[in-house]
């Protein structure tokens, strides 16, 4: 459990009761969810510290988290819903409201198709998807990259860029801004925030997170995307991916038994 520079000292995380994860090139190595970070995140649920996954990913995979994996809720599509399960019951509160986010998108599906070319395409689970439109960056260059994403903001889209999707949507939410509703919801007052949670990300989408909670950790594959962060991590474990999301889980139940 190291981290580059300053590690975090156990007084700064005893009282973490909520760690918000991003999920892709995070909690995933190379798509795949590896044993050592799924123990990580029942150690984390056992000990009390509840996990929210916070991800661009579309409502189909938000689905089966919030169903499967020790989670007390789940933001998709980059702040668009937050989903938790109660009874059995998979409950999804939207940003604004299901009709009028779904009518959103629709039309901004159809501005995007035209942008493609042919070059690039739309994720492999769009159709998973009920309020964003997101498109695959695997193998395109930073270069053309950023250059469709400016095309889509001058169509009014706002746009966030993962490890391996833009993803662009009509409405002034982010990743952030559903993460302060939801912990609105669990009766967490706004003096608390600092204190007790904590978040993990890896990439340039994850900067909002980054800004607002005080006890943030990069896994080590955002080393190549700091220069591009407004605001940056406090802490970056040496691991990537899944093993470096596992070390930060350990550094918090260490801090949580000390």
């Amino acid at each position: 459990m190291t981290f580059r520079g300053l590690a975090p000292s156990p007084s700064e995380l005893a009282g973490v009761r909520y760690l918000f994860t991003d999920v892709d090139d995070t909690l995933t190595t190379e798509g795949r969810l590896l044993p050592q970070t799924y123990q990580a995140l029942w150690d984390l649920h056992l000990a009390g510290i509840a996990i929210v996954p916070v991800t661009g990913g579309s409502a189909g995979w938000c689905e089966h988290m919030v169903r499967a994996w020790p989670v007390a809720a789940v933001i998709g599509e980059s702040g668009a819903f937050a989903m938790t399960l109660n009874n059995g019951r998979v409950e999804t509160r939207f940003w604004e409201g299901q009709a009028v986010q779904a009518e959103r998108q629709v039309l901004h599906r159809e501005r995007i198709e035209q942008m493609l070319d042919g070059r690039f395409a739309l994720a492999h689970d769009q159709n998973f998807r009920l309020a964003d439109v997101a498109v695959d960056i695997g193998g395109h260059s930073r270069e053309a990259i950023d250059a469709l994403a400016a095309r889509i903001r001058a169509i009014g889209g706002t746009v966030a860029i993962s490890s391996i999707h833009i993803n662009t949507w009509i409405g002034n939410y982010n990743k952030q801004a559903m993460t302060q509703r939801l912990l609105a919801e669990f009766a967490v007052a706004d003096g608390e925030i600092a204190g007790a949670t904590a978040f993990v990300g890896d990439s340039r989408n994850d900067a909002p997170m980054f800004g607002f909670i005080r006890n943030s950790f990069g896994v080590a594959n955002i080393l190549p995307v700091l220069d591009d962060l407004p605001f940056r991590p406090r802490w970056i474990a040496d691991r990537q991916a899944g093993l470096g999301f596992a070390d930060v889980a350990g550094t918090l139940l260490q801090a949580r038994s000390t």
